[in-house]
Formats: C-alpha cells, sequence, structure tokens
C-alpha cells in the first residue's frame, strides 16, 4: 500500500544494572527500584518499520520484526545488542475502514521526514528504515546490513535508567553525549500485543505487534565546554494498567538533523 506525501571496531562488555544485579536485561524482584544500561562501544542499528493494521501487506512485515525477540539460534540471529527494532504504526490508513489504535500523527510525520531527506515524496507501509535509510530489501540484506554497521565504532554515548512502573507512570532518565549535534529520542514500546482487527483490509484477522511504539519523547543536544553535544532527559511515560510490565521496555537513540543514527539502545523493564 502506497501513500502519496509531500516530503515534510571491537565489542564492548556491556552491563545491565538492577540494583547491582549484572548480566540479566530483566529480572522477578519485587524490591527492584531501577534499572539501568549503557551503550556500546560499537555502533548498534536502528531498524523502524512504518505499518498500520490497515494495510493487509503489513502482517509480513510485522512477523519479521518479531523475530527479533526469539533466542538466537544461528549466526545469522540477531540481538539487541546489534539491532534496536522498533514499530511506529502510521494513521493515513485510519479512513479506510479501521482505526489504528496504535498509529500517532507524530509517526507519520517522522516517516514523512525520513523519506523526505532521501528526496522521495511517496511515503508507504510496510516502509522499513535502517540507520534512517530506507531499505527495500529487508527480508534479505538486514542481517548483513546490521552487522556491517557493527563494525563501526560508536558515535554517541547512551545512558538510560529507568525505575519501578508507579500509579501508572514510569520515570525514565536518559543521558547522552555525541561528537555531533543531532536530537535525543526515547521511546516506550510494547510486545506481545494481539489485536483483533474487525473492519478493513484486514478484517477478522487477529495481528500480533512487537516493538510497538506507545509513546515517545525527544530532546536536541546542546553543545558543552569540551566540544561534545549533551542532553540529559527525564521524562514520565504513561503506562495504563491494561499493559503487562514484562511487555514494555525503553530504547534510545541519537540522530542527527540529517537523519543519521548515531547510536541505539534498548532495555526491557526489570519489573515492577
Amino acid at each position: 500500500m502506497k501513500f502519496p506525501g509531500t516530503t515534510v571496531a571491537v565489542k564492548a562488555i556491556w552491563a545491565v544494572s538492577c540494583l547491582g544485579l549484572m548480566g540479566a536485561a530483566a529480572f522477578n524482584n519485587a524490591d527492584a527500584q531501577s534499572c539501568k544500561k549503557r551503550s556500546l562501544a560499537y555502533t548498534v542499528a536502528l531498524l523502524e518499520l512504518y505499518t498500520s493494521e490497515g494495510c493487509d501487506s503489513c502482517p509480513p512485515a510485522e512477523k519479521f520484526i518479531s523475530g527479533f525477540r526469539a533466542i538466537p539460534v544461528n549466526a545469522d540471529a540477531m540481538t539487541a545488542d546489534e539491532v534496536v527494532p522498533l514499530s511506529f504504526h502510521v494513521d493515513y490508513w485510519d479512513d479506510l475502514g479501521w482505526r489504528d489504535v496504535f498509529a500517532k500523527n507524530a509517526f507519520t510525520l517522522r516517516q514523512r521526514w525520513l523519506s523526505g531527506l532521501a528526496s522521495s515524496r511517496t511515503v508507504y507501509t510496510p516502509e522499513f528504515f535502517l540507520q534512517g535509510k530506507e531499505s527495500r530489501a529487508w527480508l534479505h540484506q538486514i542481517s548483513a546490513a546490521v552487522k556491517f554497521i557493527n563494525t563501526k565504532p560508536a558515535q554517541a554515548d547512551i545512558d538510560i535508567a529507568t525505575g519501578r512502573v508507579i500509579d501508572g507512570r514510569l520515570q525514565v532518565n536518559v543521558n547522552a553525549s555525541a561528537m555531533q549535534n543531532g536530537k535525543l529520542y526515547v521511546v516506550l514500546y510494547e510486545n506481545a500485543i494481539r489485536s483483533d482487527v474487525g473492519a478493513g483490509e484486514n478484517s477478522g484477522v487477529t495481528l500480533l505487534h512487537d516493538y510497538t511504539v506507545r509513546d515517545w519523547a525527544e530532546q536536541k543536544l546542546s553543545p558543552d565546554y569540551h566540544g561534545h553535544n549533551t542532553t540529559y532527559l527525564s521524562y514520565n511515560f504513561v503506562v495504563p494498567a491494561s499493559l503487562t510490565i514484562e511487555n514494555l521496555g525503553v530504547a534510545a537513540f541519537v540522530q542527527t538533523d540529517r537523519g543519521e543514527v548515531l547510536q541505539a539502545l534498548a532495555l526491557p523493564l526489570c519489573g515492577s
């Protein structure tokens, strides 16, 4: 489905710390107060999918995204230390019989911005972007492209710290530093979503969604006295009671105004 629109190296050891516990990305501890992760010395790729529940050609692309949750079983499998996948639901199909409750106009605008950087006047679903650039051969070439990106030294540092979900809110604190100017983006994503579609092109189909962006925040980096561009963002994400904590995660990435992704980082929530 298409929509005509206006353009608008060496791997370092990474650590996840949950009150001093090292190694696991998530754990079950009712007393846990915080969960932390720092970005790696090499570049982790950012893979974005633009999708819609009103698009009958999108389920295969979403199935591909869901595959990143599987335990790696071969040399071609990719982990969160290599690629951060995110699924952005757009709203320009909402008037064709089915309103996608996960869609936001801000995601549509971001897709148009990325397309505009490539001098494209068209956005469509499903559409993939890898490191801010369109990737049409996603089914066969993503793995090799990600591994090449991983050979490059990181151009930004990111630290994420999250607390517990309290009264329906999750506080996320992120520090970022880069040699280039740009923005820090922080997102709350959800896995294991089942959605029964009652109308439109996917009428009668139960769709499965992973890495679905539920909310996001952004903030510009500013130059400091040492010649770096830095920022600190503290944001409270709203977490409805209907969401399962174990299915939630936070991701952050730094991107220049030209669309170049300098570094990405993802952190599943450590529990409630």
